[in-house]
């Protein structure tokens, strides 16, 4: 299994990107046993960074993560996005930067293949225009992102990613079992994996052939998800009981203000973080949302500790 996090994106206290802070982060979440990040992503708060801003961040995590990597001698793998722009010479101009910046993968978001959700020729047409102007050397990847909306692969998409040859990362968020179970089946025997981005899913999805999980909530306990993804078959009980756990706590991804929840955890575990993000105000982090966090930081070591016993 692979279990990766979204990458969220530190500011200093004038609102520019904090790349220093970014490099605690990626050792954070190396040492709570992660196999990698998903950078300049929607967590990353893609849709309000410049190009220069998010080409400097994803260079910084990847650089980080591969010395981290070479020093351990334990694969921790990158992917990236940073596909926001609506025209197609600006998706290339993106995406080859981020490319050049250094990734383990490079994630096409799904809805900015197709903007106007007019169909799978229109999808796969777009793809195949943006497959020519891209390195040809480098492997890509899905991103169902919800932003501006959630457009759904198709088996028939999934079919035309196997025949390329190129795609070896999907970021699954459709939060259907029993679809993800079909996916896995067709993908079944490829090098493309699907990470389910839904954490009440998680335990089922892995089970049913699923490769592991990418998401926000590995911004808040990693580690159980690290545990999870390396024990789900050998201790079925606890797997059970750590589902229902991060199951639980993944509901408060509505409801409160993410990623500002996901800063103020970033304080918690001896981090310090600014409480500063681009798509939410400061103020929305209220004290009921710092109580959230808290309660949730004394029930992770909790079970933290009881994995180890």
């Amino acid at each position: 299994m692979e279990i990766l996090t979204t990458m969220i994106t530190p500011y200093k206290k004038d609102g520019s990107v904090d790349l220093e802070t970014a490099k605690k982060y990626v050792d954070w979440y190396f040492e709570n046993g992660l196999d990698g990040i998903f950078a300049v992503c929607q967590s990353s708060e893609i849709f309000y960074l410049s190009l220069e801003e998010k080409v400097a961040l994803n260079r910084t995590v990847y650089a980080r993560a591969k010395e981290l990597e070479r020093a351990h001698n334990r694969k921790f793998t990158v992917v990236s996005s940073g596909h926001t722009s609506d025209g197609f010479d600006e998706q290339v101009e993106e995406l080859c930067a981020i490319a050049a910046s250094g990734t383990d993968a490079l994630i096409l978001i799904t809805n900015r293949l197709d903007p106007e959700n007019r169909g799978d020729d229109v999808f796969i047409q777009n793809a195949e225009r943006l497959l020519e102007r891209l390195p040809g050397d480098i492997k890509l990847g899905l991103y169902e992102c919800p932003h501006p909306y959630k457009r759904l692969v198709t088996p028939r998409i999934l079919d035309w990613c196997l025949s390329t040859g190129r795609f070896y990362y999907m970021k699954d968020t459709c939060c259907d079992a029993a679809l993800i179970a079909e996916r896995c089946k067709q993908l079944k025997g490829s090098h493309f994996k699907l990470l389910n981005a839904n954490c009440q899913t998680l335990l089922e999805s892995m089970r049913s052939g699923g490769d592991g999980y990418c998401g926000i909530m590995c911004n808040f306990h990693p580690a159980l998800y690290a545990w999870l993804g390396k024990s789900f078959d050998k201790e079925p009980a606890r797997a059970e009981l750590i589902q229902s756990v991060i199951g639980t706590f993944g509901f408060t991804e509505v409801g409160l203000p993410y990623p500002l929840t996901a800063k103020y955890h970033m304080n918690l575990c001896g981090l310090p973080t600014e409480n500063i993000a681009r798509n939410r105000e400061s103020r929305e982090l209220t004290d009921y949302a710092k109580s959230c966090m808290k309660q949730m930081k004394l029930a992770t070591d909790h079970f933290e500790a009881l994995l180890k016993s």
